[in-house]
């Protein structure tokens, strides 16, 4: 039997297999945080397919998304990603990228964890909307406006308030999978 899946995740296989194992799942390890926050930072103005087809290159371009590493990253480092075809070269995106894990570490030393900090704007429980159809599911909301600014405010580069809301429903902090999908929890 054909699993029905929520609309956007039909038609291409990376895509499927992203939708059925990781979207919408809560996610509380600072590591896959960390690279799902660049993931969807480097999809600004880019479609979601685009990055999961240059996942594997980004990864390893970006050191499997060490933030420790990509923090001390050097002019010379930054000039091999501009050279790299397989990753998003574009040099504002690269340098919010290093920006973002140094203000990530930022975070981590005042919270804990990155997982503490932004898990609690959802008292560390998913928001579990029920949607009918795609068009109901919102680009951005009042707590993702609210996220976004902080983030701004604590440093973070490329992480406006759709981006942010599309890493809430990535790691799980909100579940809009629809109410035909076979991964709706509702």
């Amino acid at each position: 039997m054909e699993k029905v899946r929520c609309d956007w995740a039909n038609g291409n296989e990376l895509e499927e297999k992203y939708h059925d194992e990781e979207w919408g799942r809560p996610e509380h390890d600072d590591h896959k945080l960390f690279e799902m926050l660049i993931l969807e930072s480097m999809q600004a103005g880019l479609s979601w397919s685009t990055i999961l087809k240059k996942r594997v290159t980004l990864t390893s371009a970006y050191d499997q998304f060490d933030y420790v590493k990509i923090a001390e990253y050097t002019q010379e480092k930054i000039d091999s990603l501009l050279e790299d075809p397989g990753i998003i070269r574009n040099k504002l995106k690269i340098n919010a990228t290093i920006n973002n894990a140094q203000v990530f570490m930022q975070v981590q030393e005042e919270y804990g964890s990155f997982d503490t900090f932004i898990w609690s704007y959802v008292d560390n429980k998913p928001i579990q909307n029920r949607w009918k159809e795609i068009g109901e599911v919102p680009a951005s909301t009042e707590l993702s406006d609210r996220i976004s600014k902080d983030l701004k405010k604590k440093g973070f580069k490329f992480l406006g308030t759709t981006t942010v809301y599309a890493f809430m429903q990535a790691t799980g902090m909100v579940d809009d999978h629809l109410l035909y999908c076979f991964k709706c929890k509702g």
